[in-house]
């Protein structure tokens, strides 16, 4: 959509995205005035969202704390499990699947196989229960948590994504964001994700003021590294071969940043995009299959990211049966070193002054 057409279609919507807002700001408000609560827990609650509806690098971010965290305390990580077919509290394990628990929460798990992850539609009721199945739990990482005001966290993270700054985005359905903007200030940190390898200090600084961060926030900017594909079912890894023809099978909310990094690896991209969360069928596959066979498979490879893998899973005898090589490509989180603050040491230090 050009600009001309997107601008006209905001104001169109305009109307509804007042509505919304009055909507959202009233429900604050009753959390603000003690209508409805706000519950603290007695261990170190972190918790991890965004502004906007989705392709900031939540997951990322959480497997990050996690890798920082798990050598030096014990967490647990707790999420909703968007769009799983069960309710209720669940602690997740390797060998559960994606309608059970979500995509993201298994990915975590695989990722993090000794560690507490959990899901819940309620997490003020999840979380004492998550103490329970682990009494000498020291930590939990709340993923996707900036609106549920019901738990009041000890640090909140507001991630914002680099190429779509919350402050240049609108409410619902004009645009991208849950709330208004003036939300951010209910964090502590604030992260710009999906940053360039080359973001200067100086851009770093015009964005820092653009974001008008209060007296007591934190920004940091972090950007992703791409680590070695594996392959969907054996894991075996492969370093990325040059000049490929890529068919790219993606189902995540924004995938821009994947592009532009294979687009600086790969002969060309073919897209077979779907929206986020996606639950693949077995026509999916069909079609999966079906390009694969236009290609030149000795040039060619076949990609997606982990957490389509979670979702591909289900589908491993239909795959192995057509003969179809799937690779995803596990990512990183890594925190610009120029940066005014220190992430690491600042999260350390959050948790050596908690207290109860």
């Amino acid at each position: 959509m050009d600009p001309v057409q997107s601008f006209i279609l905001r104001i169109v919507l305009s109307p509804i995205s007042l509505i919304y807002g009055i909507l959202v700001f009233l429900r604050l408000q009753l959390y603000r005035f003690g209508f409805l609560k706000s519950i603290k827990f007695s261990l170190p609650i972190i918790s991890v969202g965004n502004l906007s509806v989705g392709g900031t690098g939540k997951s990322p971010h959480i497997e990050y704390l996690m890798s920082l965290l798990d050598p030096y305390i014990l967490i647990g990580t707790l999420s909703r499990g968007y769009k799983r077919r069960t309710t209720g509290f669940k602690v997740v394990q390797t060998n559960h699947t994606v309608s059970e628990v979500g995509d993201e929460p298994l990915q975590l798990k695989k990722n993090f196989p000794q560690n507490l992850v959990a899901v819940s539609e309620n997490r003020v009721l999840a979380i004492p229960q998550m103490m329970m199945q682990k009494p000498d739990l020291q930590c939990i990482l709340l993923d996707d948590a900036f609106q549920h005001l019901a738990v009041n966290p000890a640090l909140n993270i507001l991630l914002t994504d680099y190429n779509d700054l919350f402050v240049n985005d609108y409410l619902l359905p004009s645009g991208r964001l849950r709330e208004w903007r003036n939300g951010y200030k209910r964090a502590d940190f604030i992260i710009v994700t999906k940053c360039n390898d080359e973001i200067s200090l100086e851009e770093m600084n015009l964005i820092i003021e653009k974001i008008n961060p209060l007296a007591h926030q934190k920004i940091f900017f972090s950007k992703f590294q791409y680590q070695s594909l594996n392959e969907l079912f054996t894991g075996e890894s492969l370093s990325l071969p040059k000049d490929k023809n890529v068919l790219l099978v993606s189902g995540i909310a924004n995938n821009d940043y994947l592009k532009k990094y294979l687009n600086q690896h790969s002969n060309s991209i073919i897209e077979l995009d779907y929206p986020d969360h996606y639950q693949f069928t077995e026509k999916d596959i069909d079609t999966i299959q079906q390009n694969w066979e236009r290609l030149d498979k000795q040039n060619s490879i076949i990609i997606t990211t982990q957490k389509d893998a979670m979702r591909l899973y289900p589908f491993k005898t239909k795959i192995e049966q057509a003969k179809i090589p799937i690779y995803f490509l596990p990512i990183k989180v890594g925190f610009h070193q120029n940066q005014p603050n220190n992430f690491d040491e600042s999260i350390k230090n959050f948790l050596l002054d908690f207290k109860i």
